[in-house]
């Protein structure tokens, strides 16, 4: 599988933002991928107002996602928005283009309530785990950001199934944050030997740093801070050899975290 990704710094202006995307899909498009990732957030942000996610977030019938859905034919596209949930806050959504629809989507499990931020302010927590599905003959999983500090969200994703897990973010900037983020991309990849798809919003407040990490742990591909469009290949027999010489999926002793099978423990869980 060809894979773009695409990380840029996210404007308060939505036109602006889907011109930046629909400029990434058509460059991918011509470069051949099977798959294009963009980072969380895409829509609108502010560093300096707060409101402007609530603010400015839109159905996803609405004209930013149906600019996108409309361009996204021969590509599969991966980014995050945020949909009004009708009480004033949002859901923060992934959603995957294909063939000019919305094939799937995901709320975000994990809201980021953590150094000094709480995104549960405004954000909607979802409920439903991740979807896992083919593009170009490979099994893709999906997370979103802050859910990367979570082990058991990228097991559930490999038992079922996902040889590739995309995470799009928005990375802050912060002491030891960056380390942290390759820290986790790459735990992930290793520990479920997978490929590992992380792309990062980059601007005043977000580190960009996109890479993927392939299943022993590998940096295939590394952004820097600016904006860019990175192209590498995802490889089936690097996920086999990988499972082969290091098997921990076959090795382990405990069972799958029972959200794998009960996707209303989530709730249960949040409390």
């Amino acid at each position: 599988m060809k894979v773009a990704l695409g990380q840029f710094a996210v404007t308060s202006d939505w036109r602006v933002n889907q011109k930046q995307c629909l400029d990434y899909i058509a460059q991918a498009k011509a470069g051949g991928a099977d798959l294009l990732v963009l980072p969380e957030g895409i829509l609108a942000n502010d560093i300096n107002n707060p409101e402007i996610l609530p603010q400015t977030a839109q159905p996803l019938d609405g004209p930013f996602m149906e600019g996108l859905r409309k361009a996204a034919e021969g590509i599969v596209v991966i980014g995050c928005v945020n949909v009004p949930d009708g009480e004033g806050k949002f859901f923060n959504t992934l959603v995957v283009l294909r063939e000019g629809q919305i094939a799937l989507q995901y709320r975000k499990i994990h809201l980021y309530d953590a150094f000094t931020m709480q995104e549960s302010k405004r954000t909607v927590a979802g409920s439903e785990p991740p979807p896992v599905f083919d593009v170009a003959g490979m099994k893709v999983g999906v997370m979103t950001c802050y859910d990367i500090r979570f082990p058991e969200i990228a097991r559930y994703l490999a038992l079922a199934g996902a040889e590739i897990i995309v995470v799009p973010a928005a990375w802050v900037r912060g002491p030891a944050k960056e380390r942290h983020w390759e820290i986790m991309a790459t735990a992930r990849a290793i520990e479920n030997t997978c490929y590992v798809v992380a792309v990062g919003e980059c601007g005043q407040r977000n580190i960009g740093a996109s890479m993927v990490i392939d299943p022993l742990g590998v940096v295939t591909l590394g952004l820097g801070e600016e904006p860019s469009l990175g192209f590498t290949t995802l490889d089936p027999a690097r996920i086999a050899h990988a499972r082969r010489v290091l098997p921990v999926l076959q090795n382990r002793r405990f069972t799958a975290p029972q959200l794998a099978t009960d996707a209303s423990l989530l709730t249960n869980i949040k409390g």
